[in-house]
């Protein structure tokens, strides 16, 4: 079940799901520097507002998500439901450790 193709898949939905977390916050902490405000402070907003959109990035949209979970329930193709669970899951740990990297760096937590 855990073939090489769905491993790159997950090491890369983590990675994208991560460098959206770590991008968005630092150019949207420019983006604050730019216009006068705290940009560290933007930094920590950012990194907690943009978890779900990493995820929805890195999973590559939610319509093809829900289509695999479909096609599992309805087409008896339970593998397809295991992958796209694996690959969301991937996608939140990639995003919750960008998100911690970011308060890393600003030396914040961010409320639970």
């Amino acid at each position: 079940m855990l073939t090489r193709e769905l491993l790159a898949t997950l090491i890369i939905d983590f990675f994208v799901a991560f460098g959206v977390i770590i991008g968005g916050a630092i150019i949207g902490g420019i983006g604050a520097f730019l216009i006068g405000k705290p940009p560290l402070s933007a930094m920590h907003d950012l990194a907690g507002s943009l978890k779900i959109w990493a995820i929805v990035a890195a999973i590559g949209g939610t319509f093809d998500a829900i289509t695999n979970i479909e096609r599992g329930l309805f087409y008896g193709t339970h593998d397809d439901i295991f992958k796209t669970g694996f690959m969301i899951l991937a996608a939140l740990c990639g995003a919750h450790s960008g998100t911690v990297f970011i308060q890393w760096i600003v030396g914040e937590s961010l409320p639970s």
